[in-house]
């Protein structure tokens, strides 16, 4: 892969505003994407992670999550520091596990990643939302959106809808403020017991979710609105 640093990505400072994940960038306080996905949930995946809940216990469920959360955060660690031409070693256990997951995705996954804008950068919409990708770049021969995630199992793709809006929303605001043409998302996943998994998302289903995603942003806004009362101004949407 070759790095080709064409763009400037903006700092930002993460914040939480009645504990919900906000960016503050260009003076602005804007919730993230996964704000805005959580916000939105349908009642059958809230009933679905509620009954996870208590079928494994509040307790038992709350460290698998952590478990997962941590096991994620040292594999995006891994694969950023290969990404820049690092090396990153953790000799915890869960650093270890994370190490040979990040080395499927490197083997299986980034071989495809031709060309580098960004890593770990903070992507906005001004006015609507903001997150962070891990990649920005071409991806077989297609200027994409590249997420990294770990899974505790293999997953299959109707189950993901979620990271694909992630993608999507990411795709939109980096075009919108540097007037790229992202049309492809592509996750890299890999579980704790070291199976990879690619999915990608283009063409006509990619902006099947764009759509979806800006749906979603209404919806937000509109809600917000009525919590705060008659006299916010809501934002407005792209055109």
């Amino acid at each position: 892969m070759k790095w080709n640093k064409q763009y400037e990505y903006p700092k930002s400072m993460r914040t939480s505003i009645e504990g919900k994940r906000h960016y503050e960038i260009t003076g602005e306080y804007l919730p993230s994407v996964t704000t805005i996905l959580s916000a939105t949930q349908s009642a059958e995946k809230r009933a679905s992670l509620d009954n996870w809940r208590a079928r494994v216990g509040q307790d038992q469920a709350a460290r698998i999550t952590d478990q997962a959360a941590a096991r994620g955060t040292a594999m995006h660690n891994i694969l950023e520091g290969y990404i820049l031409g690092q090396n990153h070693l953790d000799l915890t256990d869960l650093g270890q596990n994370a190490h040979v997951m990040a080395q499927q995705i490197i083997k299986q996954g980034l071989c495809e990643l031709h060309e580098v804008w960004g890593s770990e950068v903070t992507l906005y919409y001004p006015g609507l939302y903001a997150g962070a990708t891990d990649v920005v770049g071409v991806y077989e021969g297609r200027q994409s959106i590249v997420d990294f995630k770990q899974t505790n199992k293999p997953k299959r793709r109707e189950w993901i809808e979620d990271y694909f809006l992630q993608l999507a929303a990411y795709a939109m605001a980096h075009n919108y403020v540097y007037g790229t043409h992202i049309d492809q998302g592509v996750i890299l996943m890999c579980s704790k017991d070291n199976y990879f998994q690619k999915f990608m998302v283009n063409g006509l289903e990619f902006n099947h979710y764009k759509h979806k995603f800006l749906q979603k942003v209404s919806d937000y806004y509109e809600q917000r609105n009525k919590d705060l009362g008659p006299t916010c101004i809501s934002a407005g949407q792209p055109g």
